[in-house]
C-alpha cells in the first residue's frame, strides 16, 4: 500500500517518476487565466488566519460544505473563522475521491508544512500550527506568488477597470512575477441584463464621453483595448452557455442595441445577432492586437435563486449546461477565419460530452503562424480532477497535437491555489508515462522531459507571448 500523497503522489511508473523530477516537477507557473485581485497583491496584506486565508471566497470548499448538510451560517454567515474551519474539518473527510480533499491536503503540505490528514479530530492541531506559520510571516499574497514559482499572472479585467493596481505593480522592483490584464468584456455582451445599463455608465466614464449607439459602443471598447494593450495584455476572455453565430446587417444591430438600451424585452434571436456582431468585431481587434481570445463555454449560472438574492454571483451554485455548442462554434470562427481576423484561440468546455467536438474543431482552423494556434483549454471547473484532466488531454492526444499543449490555468480567486499546477504536471506526467511503460511511445526521456516542461510552461509562455 502506498503512503498517503508522498513524494510520487499520482506517479505509479519508474517513467512517470522520472518525467516529474526531470520536466515538470521545477518549471515555473504562467497562471494566464485567474480572478486574482491585483488590489490584494498590491496591498499585499498579511492574512488574519488560515480561516480568511482559505475559505473566504471560495466556493468549491463551500459546495462540500452545503453537500455535508453544513449550515450557511458556517459557510458564508457569521460564524466565527475558527468555527467555519472547524466545519469544514469535518466535512472533509467524505470527499473520498473528490479533488478538493487533494488540493486541501497539498496545500497543507506545501505551505504549512502539515502531513496529517486534515478532519475533525485533526483540525484543532492543524489551525493552531497553520495560524502560527502566519503569524511568523511569508503567507501574505506577494510571498504566496514568489513562494510558488509563479513567473506571471493574467488577472480577469472589466473594459471600463482603471488598472490602476497593474500600473502600480509594474513599479515594485522587489516583486518578479509579472501582473497582467485580461480583457473581459462579459458584461458588454449582456445586453438584455439589469448590470448591462449600470456598465455603459462606467464606460461612459472611463471614455469621458457617452454611449448612444452600438457604434460608439464599439469605439469606446477600442479605446479600452489600447489601454489594455499599454498595460501588457495579451488575452481576452468570454463567458459562454454557447457561443452564437447569427449574423445581421449593421442598422438591424444598431435597433437591437437601443432597444436594450432602454431596457426593451430581447428575444434570444435578438441576442445571438448582438453577441455575434460584437464578438466578431472584437476577434477581429484581438487577432490585429496578436491576443489570445479566450472561449469558456457550457456553465448554467446561479441556478438557485433563493441564493442568487442572498448572496450574489460565484458562490457555488453554478452547474454544467448541456447544449450543443458546434455549429455556432464553428461558424463564428469561421466568420472571423474567412476575413483573415481569427486570432489565436483557447476553446475550454464545461461539459464533457464537449471534449470531442472541441478536439475536432481544433484541426479545421490551425495555422502556421503559430505552432496548435487553435487550443484545446485545460479542464476546467468542475472537470479539473484526476479523471477530468486525463480525458482531456486523452482526447486532445487522440485528436490533436497534445505535445504543443498550453497547459494548466488555476482559475481561482485563492492565492494558495498553486498546487493545482503540481496536480496537473503529476496527471500529465503518469499519462505520458503510461504510454511509455506500455510500449505506446519510445522511450525517449530526453525528448519527453522537455515536453513536460514545455506543456507546464514554456509552451503558454510562447503562445501568449510573454517571453
Amino acid at each position: 500500500m502506498k503512503k498517503f500523497m508522498d513524494k510520487d503522489f499520482l506517479l505509479t511508473t519508474k517513467t512517470a517518476k522520472e518525467l516529474y523530477r526531470r520536466g515538470a516537477e521545477k518549471t515555473p507557473i504562467f497562471d494566464w487565466h485567474c480572478h486574482l485581485s491585483p488590489k490584494e497583491i498590491y496591498e499585499n496584506k498579511q492574512p488574519a488566519d488560515i480561516a480568511e486565508l482559505w475559505l473566504s471566497g471560495d466556493h468549491y470548499k463551500w459546495r462540500v460544505m452545503r453537500s455535508c448538510g453544513i449550515s450557511e451560517e458556517y459557510i458564508t454567515g457569521q460564524k466565527s473563522g475558527y468555527e467555519k474551519f472547524k466545519a469544514f474539518a469535518a466535512s472533509l473527510p467524505y470527499c473520498i475521491g473528490n479533488p478538493m480533499y487533494h488540493w486541501t491536503h497539498l496545500e497543507l503540505q506545501r505551505y504549512f508544512g502539515v502531513e496529517t490528514p486534515l478532519s475533525e479530530k485533526t483540525a484543532d492541531e492543524i489551525y493552531q500550527k497553520c495560524n502560527e506559520k502566519i503569524k511568523a510571516g511569508g503567507f501574505t499574497p506577494r510571498e504566496l506568488i514568489e513562494k510558488s514559482n509563479v513567473a506571471c499572472v493574467c488577472t480577469t479585467d472589466d473594459p471600463a477597470d482603471t488598472l490602476e493596481y497593474h500600473g502600480l505593480l509594474r513599479k515594485e522592483k522587489d516583486f518578479k512575477c509579472r501582473v497582467l490584464p485580461a480583457f473581459r468584456p462579459d458584461k458588454a455582451l449582456g445586453l438584455e441584463l439589469p448590470t448591462f445599463i449600470p456598465w455603459i455608465t462606467a464606460m461612459e466614464k472611463a471614455v469621458r464621453r457617452e454611449i448612444h449607439t452600438f457604434a460608439e459602443l464599439k469605439a469606446a471598447l477600442l479605446e479600452r483595448m489600447d489601454w489594455f494593450g499599454e498595460n501588457g495584455c495579451c488575452a481576452s476572455d468570454h463567458a459562454f452557455t454557447y457561443v452564437p453565430y447569427a449574423p445581421a446587417t449593421d442598422s438591424e444591430i444598431e435597433k437591437i442595441f437601443k432597444k436594450g438600451l432602454i431596457g426593451g424585452t430581447l428575444s434570444t434571436a435578438e441576442l445571438n445577432k448582438y453577441r455575434t456582431a460584437l464578438m466578431l468585431f472584437l476577434g477581429a481587434e484581438y487577432a490585429r492586437r496578436g491576443w489570445v481570445m479566450e472561449l469558456h463555454m457550457g456553465p448554467m449560472r446561479n441556478n438557485n435563486r433563493k441564493m442568487f438574492a442572498r448572496l450574489g454571483p460565484d458562490t457555488g451554485f453554478d452547474s454544467i449546461d448541456d447544449h450543443e455548442i458546434a455549429q455556432g462554434l464553428s461558424g463564428f470562427m469561421d466568420a472571423l477565419e474567412v476575413k483573415g481576423n481569427l486570432p489565436k484561440t483557447v476553446l475550454f468546455c464545461l461539459n464533457p460530452k464537449d471534449n470531442y467536438v472541441l478536439g475536432t474543431m481544433l484541426g479545421n482552423f490551425q495555422s502556421s503562424e503559430v505552432p496548435s494556434k487553435i487550443q484545446f483549454g485545460s479542464a476546467w471547473w468542475f472537470n479539473d480532477n484526476y479523471d477530468g484532466m486525463r480525458e482531456q488531454m486523452k482526447a486532445l492526444s487522440n485528436l490533436g497535437v497534445l505535445g504543443k499543449f498550453v497547459g494548466m490555468v488555476t482559475d481561482s480567486r485563492s492565492f494558495l491555489s498553486y498546487p493545482r499546477h503540481e496536480y496537473f504536471r503529476r496527471i500529465l506526467c503518469e499519462l505520458i508515462g503510461d504510454l511509455v511503460e506500455e510500449g505506446k511511445y519510445p522511450n525517449d526521456l530526453e525528448f519527453l522531459s522537455k515536453v513536460t516542461a514545455d506543456i507546464s510552461y514554456y509552451n503558454a509562455a510562447k503562445y501568449f507571448g510573454i517571453e
